[in-house]
Protein backbone atom coordinates (compact mmCIF):
# COMPACT_ATOMS: atom_id res chain seq x y z
CA UNK A 1 0.00 0.00 0.00
CA UNK A 2 0.82 4.02 -0.70
CA UNK A 3 2.61 5.48 2.78
CA UNK A 4 0.02 8.10 2.27
CA UNK A 5 1.84 10.31 5.56
CA UNK A 6 4.86 10.50 3.93
CA UNK A 7 6.33 13.98 2.67
CA UNK A 8 3.90 15.78 5.38
CA UNK A 9 5.06 18.39 7.70
CA UNK A 10 4.17 18.38 11.73
CA UNK A 11 3.83 19.76 15.08
CA UNK A 12 3.53 17.36 18.01
CA UNK A 13 4.00 19.79 21.52
CA UNK A 14 4.91 18.57 24.89
CA UNK A 15 7.32 16.46 22.21
CA UNK A 16 10.91 15.56 24.30
CA UNK A 17 9.99 12.54 26.47
CA UNK A 18 6.50 10.44 26.85
CA UNK A 19 3.96 9.79 24.76
CA UNK A 20 5.03 13.32 22.67
CA UNK A 21 8.39 11.76 21.98
CA UNK A 22 6.72 8.16 20.41
CA UNK A 23 4.68 10.10 18.89
CA UNK A 24 7.37 11.74 16.92
CA UNK A 25 9.17 9.08 16.20
CA UNK A 26 6.26 7.17 14.85
CA UNK A 27 5.25 10.45 12.09
CA UNK A 28 8.77 9.98 11.58
CA UNK A 29 9.04 6.25 11.32
CA UNK A 30 6.15 7.54 8.59
CA UNK A 31 8.08 9.37 6.58
CA UNK A 32 6.61 12.76 8.16
CA UNK A 33 8.81 15.74 8.58
CA UNK A 34 8.07 16.71 12.83
CA UNK A 35 8.78 19.75 14.45
CA UNK A 36 9.60 18.95 18.10
CA UNK A 37 8.06 20.99 20.60
CA UNK A 38 8.94 21.42 24.05
CA UNK A 39 9.24 23.84 27.37
CA UNK A 40 12.70 21.98 28.01
CA UNK A 41 15.59 22.76 26.29
CA UNK A 42 16.49 20.79 23.04
CA UNK A 43 19.19 18.30 25.32
CA UNK A 44 16.56 17.46 27.29
CA UNK A 45 14.84 15.90 24.29
CA UNK A 46 18.49 14.42 22.99
CA UNK A 47 16.88 10.93 23.55
CA UNK A 48 13.88 11.56 20.58
CA UNK A 49 16.28 13.38 18.60
CA UNK A 50 18.78 10.50 18.50
CA UNK A 51 16.27 7.83 18.01
CA UNK A 52 15.00 9.96 15.08
CA UNK A 53 18.05 10.05 13.31
CA UNK A 54 18.30 6.46 11.10
CA UNK A 55 13.99 7.43 10.14
CA UNK A 56 13.16 8.51 7.19
CA UNK A 57 11.20 11.77 8.34
CA UNK A 58 13.63 14.56 9.27
CA UNK A 59 13.51 16.49 12.48
CA UNK A 60 13.59 19.69 13.93
CA UNK A 61 13.19 20.96 17.65
CA UNK A 62 12.04 24.79 18.59
CA UNK A 63 11.55 25.18 22.47
CA UNK A 64 8.55 27.30 23.40
CA UNK A 65 6.10 27.48 25.78
CA UNK A 66 2.37 25.91 24.94
CA UNK A 67 0.83 28.30 27.53
CA UNK A 68 2.17 31.34 25.52
CA UNK A 69 -0.13 31.83 22.72
CA UNK A 70 3.32 33.76 20.89
CA UNK A 71 5.29 31.05 21.65
CA UNK A 72 2.92 28.74 20.12
CA UNK A 73 2.34 30.87 16.64
CA UNK A 74 5.97 31.25 16.42
CA UNK A 75 6.52 27.21 16.54
CA UNK A 76 3.86 27.10 13.74
CA UNK A 77 6.16 29.69 11.69
CA UNK A 78 9.49 27.88 12.43
CA UNK A 79 7.44 25.00 10.91
CA UNK A 80 6.62 26.70 8.03
CA UNK A 81 9.63 27.93 7.73
CA UNK A 82 11.90 24.65 8.03
CA UNK A 83 9.46 22.12 5.94
CA UNK A 84 7.34 24.81 3.87
CA UNK A 85 3.90 23.48 4.99
CA UNK A 86 1.87 22.11 8.35
CA UNK A 87 -0.23 19.35 7.32
CA UNK A 88 -0.75 17.59 10.77
CA UNK A 89 -0.53 19.20 14.56
CA UNK A 90 -0.61 17.27 17.26
CA UNK A 91 -1.63 19.17 20.94
CA UNK A 92 0.17 16.66 23.47
CA UNK A 93 1.71 19.21 26.03
CA UNK A 94 0.13 19.36 29.42
CA UNK A 95 0.72 20.16 32.83
CA UNK A 96 -1.10 18.92 36.33
CA UNK A 97 -0.76 18.63 39.70
CA UNK A 98 -2.60 16.84 42.45
CA UNK A 99 -4.59 18.75 45.67
CA UNK A 100 -8.16 19.21 46.45
CA UNK A 101 -9.48 22.08 44.49
CA UNK A 102 -10.59 24.40 48.07
CA UNK A 103 -6.53 23.87 49.44
CA UNK A 104 -4.91 24.07 45.79
CA UNK A 105 -1.91 26.22 45.37
CA UNK A 106 -3.51 28.41 42.28
CA UNK A 107 -0.11 29.26 40.99
CA UNK A 108 -0.26 25.61 39.96
CA UNK A 109 -4.07 25.32 39.36
CA UNK A 110 -3.84 27.91 37.12
CA UNK A 111 -0.64 27.22 35.46
CA UNK A 112 -2.93 23.49 34.28
CA UNK A 113 -5.33 25.09 33.23
CA UNK A 114 -3.00 27.93 31.22
CA UNK A 115 -1.02 24.96 29.40
CA UNK A 116 -3.26 21.99 29.52
CA UNK A 117 -6.54 24.15 27.94
CA UNK A 118 -5.20 27.43 26.53
CA UNK A 119 -1.97 25.46 25.27
CA UNK A 120 -4.38 23.50 23.67
CA UNK A 121 -6.71 26.20 21.86
CA UNK A 122 -3.19 27.77 20.82
CA UNK A 123 -2.20 25.06 18.69
CA UNK A 124 -5.73 24.62 17.29
CA UNK A 125 -6.03 28.26 15.92
CA UNK A 126 -2.82 28.99 14.82
CA UNK A 127 -2.20 25.42 13.09
CA UNK A 128 -5.84 25.63 11.51
CA UNK A 129 -4.96 29.61 10.58
CA UNK A 130 -1.78 28.28 8.88
CA UNK A 131 -3.47 25.20 7.27
CA UNK A 132 -6.79 27.52 5.98
CA UNK A 133 -3.72 29.81 4.37
CA UNK A 134 -2.60 26.81 2.76
CA UNK A 135 -5.76 25.63 1.33
CA UNK A 136 -4.89 21.76 1.26
CA UNK A 137 -7.01 20.60 4.29
CA UNK A 138 -4.66 18.82 7.05
CA UNK A 139 -5.38 17.15 10.39
CA UNK A 140 -5.25 18.09 14.15
CA UNK A 141 -5.23 15.90 17.41
CA UNK A 142 -5.87 16.73 20.53
CA UNK A 143 -4.27 13.96 23.11
CA UNK A 144 -7.39 14.41 26.21
CA UNK A 145 -7.75 11.94 29.15
CA UNK A 146 -10.85 9.76 30.20
CA UNK A 147 -10.63 12.21 33.32
CA UNK A 148 -12.29 14.68 30.91
CA UNK A 149 -15.31 12.40 31.86
CA UNK A 150 -14.23 10.95 35.08
CA UNK A 151 -14.10 13.36 37.82
CA UNK A 152 -10.39 12.18 39.59
CA UNK A 153 -10.25 13.37 43.01
CA UNK A 154 -7.40 16.32 43.70
CA UNK A 155 -7.01 16.80 39.89
CA UNK A 156 -10.06 19.02 39.09
CA UNK A 157 -7.46 21.62 36.82
CA UNK A 158 -6.90 19.05 34.98
CA UNK A 159 -10.57 17.24 34.63
CA UNK A 160 -11.77 20.73 33.46
CA UNK A 161 -8.39 21.22 31.24
CA UNK A 162 -9.59 17.83 29.34
CA UNK A 163 -13.18 18.30 29.21
CA UNK A 164 -13.02 21.92 27.53
CA UNK A 165 -11.23 19.96 24.79
CA UNK A 166 -14.19 17.80 24.21
CA UNK A 167 -16.29 20.73 22.99
CA UNK A 168 -12.99 22.59 21.34
CA UNK A 169 -12.50 19.62 18.96
CA UNK A 170 -16.18 19.29 18.05
CA UNK A 171 -16.76 23.47 17.76
CA UNK A 172 -13.62 23.56 15.35
CA UNK A 173 -14.58 20.43 13.34
CA UNK A 174 -17.51 21.84 12.94
CA UNK A 175 -16.17 25.43 11.97
CA UNK A 176 -13.43 24.21 9.64
CA UNK A 177 -14.96 21.18 7.29
CA UNK A 178 -15.78 23.45 4.86
CA UNK A 179 -11.64 24.12 4.79
CA UNK A 180 -11.16 20.20 4.88
CA UNK A 181 -9.28 20.53 8.00
CA UNK A 182 -10.08 17.51 10.22
CA UNK A 183 -10.44 17.87 14.50
CA UNK A 184 -10.14 15.00 16.20
CA UNK A 185 -9.54 13.17 20.02
CA UNK A 186 -7.70 10.74 21.59
CA UNK A 187 -8.30 9.38 24.90
CA UNK A 188 -5.20 7.69 26.87
CA UNK A 189 -5.81 5.42 29.77
CA UNK A 190 -3.41 5.27 32.46
CA UNK A 191 -0.40 5.28 30.39
CA UNK A 192 3.60 4.49 31.74
CA UNK A 193 5.37 7.65 31.56
CA UNK A 194 8.19 9.80 33.16
CA UNK A 195 5.33 12.15 34.27
CA UNK A 196 3.70 9.46 36.02
CA UNK A 197 6.90 9.26 38.58
CA UNK A 198 5.87 12.79 39.92
CA UNK A 199 2.71 10.79 41.70
CA UNK A 200 3.66 7.38 41.97
CA UNK A 201 6.81 5.31 42.97
CA UNK A 202 8.02 2.42 40.57
CA UNK A 203 6.72 -0.27 43.02
CA UNK A 204 3.21 1.44 43.26
CA UNK A 205 3.19 1.90 39.71
CA UNK A 206 3.68 -1.97 38.88
CA UNK A 207 1.16 -2.85 41.65
CA UNK A 208 -1.59 -0.59 40.07
CA UNK A 209 -1.01 -1.38 36.38
CA UNK A 210 -1.62 -4.94 37.91
CA UNK A 211 -4.95 -4.54 38.51
CA UNK A 212 -6.17 -2.82 35.98
CA UNK A 213 -8.60 -4.75 33.65
CA UNK A 214 -5.61 -5.10 31.34
CA UNK A 215 -3.17 -5.84 33.79
CA UNK A 216 -0.56 -3.23 32.95
CA UNK A 217 -0.47 0.21 32.16
CA UNK A 218 -0.36 1.16 28.91
CA UNK A 219 2.38 2.02 26.84
CA UNK A 220 3.31 5.63 24.82
CA UNK A 221 3.28 3.41 21.50
CA UNK A 222 -0.17 2.37 21.92
CA UNK A 223 -1.45 6.33 21.65
CA UNK A 224 1.08 6.94 18.74
CA UNK A 225 -0.27 4.40 16.97
CA UNK A 226 -3.80 6.43 17.43
CA UNK A 227 -2.10 9.76 16.33
CA UNK A 228 -1.17 7.72 13.13
CA UNK A 229 -4.56 6.39 12.02
CA UNK A 230 -6.08 9.99 12.93
CA UNK A 231 -3.62 11.69 11.22
CA UNK A 232 -3.22 9.64 7.66
CA UNK A 233 -5.15 11.05 4.64
CA UNK A 234 -6.62 7.29 4.65
CA UNK A 235 -8.58 8.40 7.46
CA UNK A 236 -10.83 11.41 5.58
CA UNK A 237 -13.73 10.51 6.68
CA UNK A 238 -13.09 10.75 10.15
CA UNK A 239 -13.54 14.50 11.92
CA UNK A 240 -14.87 15.55 15.41
CA UNK A 241 -14.39 12.19 16.58
CA UNK A 242 -12.55 10.50 19.65
CA UNK A 243 -10.71 7.24 20.40
CA UNK A 244 -10.01 5.81 23.13
CA UNK A 245 -7.23 3.65 23.64
CA UNK A 246 -7.55 2.72 27.46
CA UNK A 247 -7.13 -0.69 28.12
CA UNK A 248 -10.48 -1.49 29.13
CA UNK A 249 -10.00 1.31 32.45
CA UNK A 250 -13.44 3.16 31.78
CA UNK A 251 -15.43 -0.16 31.39
CA UNK A 252 -17.54 -1.24 34.45
CA UNK A 253 -15.24 -4.52 34.99
CA UNK A 254 -15.35 -4.84 38.84
CA UNK A 255 -19.19 -4.42 38.91
CA UNK A 256 -19.41 -6.99 36.37
CA UNK A 257 -17.12 -9.27 38.29
CA UNK A 258 -19.67 -8.81 40.82
CA UNK A 259 -22.31 -10.61 39.53
CA UNK A 260 -23.22 -13.75 40.18
CA UNK A 261 -24.26 -14.48 36.26
CA UNK A 262 -23.73 -12.73 32.72
CA UNK A 263 -26.11 -9.95 32.20
CA UNK A 264 -28.79 -10.33 30.22
CA UNK A 265 -28.93 -8.65 26.79
CA UNK A 266 -31.18 -5.61 26.93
Amino acid sequence: MKNSLAGKNAIVTGAGRGIGAKIVLALAAEGVNVVINDIAPQENASEVLTAAESLPGKMHFVQGDVSQQADVERVVQETVNEFGSLDIAVSNAAYSDRELFYVADMDGFEKTVQVTMWGAFYLLRASSKQMIKQGQGGSIVMISSPMSYIPMPGAMAYNMSKAALDQMVRTAATELISHRIRVNLIYPGWIDTPGERKFFSEEKLDRMGNDLPWGRLGKPEEIARGVLFMSDPASDYITGSSLLIDGGITLPVEEMHRLDTPPHPA
